[in-house]
Order: structure tokens, then C-alpha cells, then sequence
């Protein structure tokens, strides 16, 4: 067994952590009830999807963030002091396991097909988390382009985020940790040695038993996020 700054812990974000809907999907709650969308946005994003779903699909749904395009990088920060008031919820289940890893000394990691600005502005709500790894959105001259910086973060994506972020901290994959709500997050859970299938769907589910991973359910409730100091107390007794 390897030390413990060297197991990691890489956790998927909505599902996962974060109860339905999308934090993605929030966000997009709330610019709509600051009526920072409007009908010309959503035909952009529309006319996008008609463009791209029979010749590239994936670019059609998870990299279609045209609905942004021409939105101040501003309205990230305004997203995430709104957070005070109402955070996304969290299953406890799953906070608990995170506390777990972080007073074990692991490294805690977020590994999201979220956009890069929501997954931190939840991950700075979270205990010990020591990276995010999410879908970038292109910017410029301080607005959102609607483009995606590199891919998506899903699929064999985020393998290759878990592979990065094993050689960035030094990492024994081996003695690591992945947390995966979806067949999408397959590829990441493949990469570590201990695969953990949460709330999982009915596929994801037989893949779990027939491979003799653990399956967890974390859904029975969701709270707010704690402060990290009160969690690891509680952790402690």
C-alpha cells in the first residue's frame, strides 16, 4: 500500500456528488432568471445542434455551450456568491466519503463534464479538494465564446485527466480511487484500482457486479455543504 499522499481520490461531480439537476443546468437557472438568456440565445444553441447532430453528436449536446456566446466571464462570480443562499445540494453520503479520503491524507480530486467555473466554485465549497479537471469554455475580451477550450470532460476524457493528474501529484493508480455515476465515467473508473459505481443506472450497475466493484447509493437524502473544518470534526469522533 502505497502512502497516503500518494492514493487518490477522483470523484465525477453531477449525480455523483451534486443531486439532479446539473449544476450546469442551475447555472443556466439562474441566467434565466436574471434574464441574461433570452430566445436569441436558445436559437443559437438550437442552430448548433441542427448543425452538428448528424456529423459529430457529442458536439451537438455535451460541447454545445453556444447559449453562452457574448455572456460576461462576470457572471461566473455573481453564479458563485449567489451559492451563499442556495448551494447545490449534496448527497451526505458522498461528503462523508470525501472527508473520509481527505483525514486519511488522500488526494481529493474533481474529475467533471461541468464546466470548468462551476466545478470550482462548488469544489471551493467542498473539503480538500486539491484539482479540478472540467470542460473549459473559450473566452474573449472577457465574454464567453460558446466554444470549448480542448474536449469535453467525459468519457476517455477523464481517463486522461486521472492519468495527468496521477504523474502531476506522483499517484499510485494502483492504490487510488474513482467515484462514477454513469457508463460515461467508465474510462476513469477503469484507470484506479479501487471503482466505486454510485447511484448507478441499470447498465452501469451489471457492470459493477459482474466485475466485483462496490455500488453505493447516495441518493436516500441531500443537505447543504458544511464547513469543512465541522465535517472533519465529525469525521473524527
Amino acid at each position: 500500500m502505497s502512502a497516503p499522499e500518494k492514493i487518490g481520490a477522483f470523484f465525477d461531480l453531477d449525480g455523483t456528488l451534486v443531486a439532479p439537476p446539473s449544476v450546469e443546468w442551475r447555472f443556466a437557472g439562474f441566467l434565466l432568471a436574471r434574464d441574461e438568456l433570452g430566445t436569441v440565445d436558445i436559437a443559437r444553441w438550437l442552430g448548433h445542434f441542427a448543425k452538428k447532430i448528424l456529423p459529430d453528436p457529442r458536439g451537438a449536446t455535451l460541447g454545445n455551450k453556444r447559449y453562452l456566446a457574448g455572456l460576461p466571464e462576470s457572471l461566473a462570480v455573481d453564479w458563485e456568491n449567489s451559492l451563499e443562499e442556495a448551494a447545490p445540494p449534496i448527497y451526505p453520503a458522498a461528503m462523508e466519503r470525501m472527508v473520509w479520503h481527505w483525514t486519511q491524507g488522500h488526494r481529493v480530486f474533481l474529475v467533471s463534464g461541468t464546466l470548468d467555473f462551476l466545478a470550482r466554485a462548488v469544489a471551493r465549497r467542498l473539503p480538500g479538494v486539491a484539482e479540478v479537471c472540467a470542460t473549459q469554455l473559450e473566452m474573449s475580451g472577457g465574454h464567453w465564446t460558446g466554444r470549448l477550450i480542448g474536449e469535453h470532460m467525459s468519457g476517455d476524457a477523464k481517463a486522461r485527466a486521472v492519468r495527468n493528474l496521477a504523474a502531476k501529484f506522483g499517484l499510485s493508480l494502483w492504490d487510488s480511487y474513482a467515484y462514477g455515476n454513469s457508463t460515461s465515467d467508465l474510462p476513469m473508473l477503469d484507470s484506479v484500482g479501487h471503482r466505486v459505481a454510485v447511484n448507478p443506472p441499470s447498465r452501469l450497475a451489471r457492470i459493477a457486479q459482474s466485475e466485483g466493484w462496490p455500488a453505493c447509493d447516495w441518493r436516500a437524502s441531500v443537505s447543504r455543504v458544511r464547513q469543512p473544518q465541522q465535517l472533519a470534526a465529525r469525521e473524527a469522533r
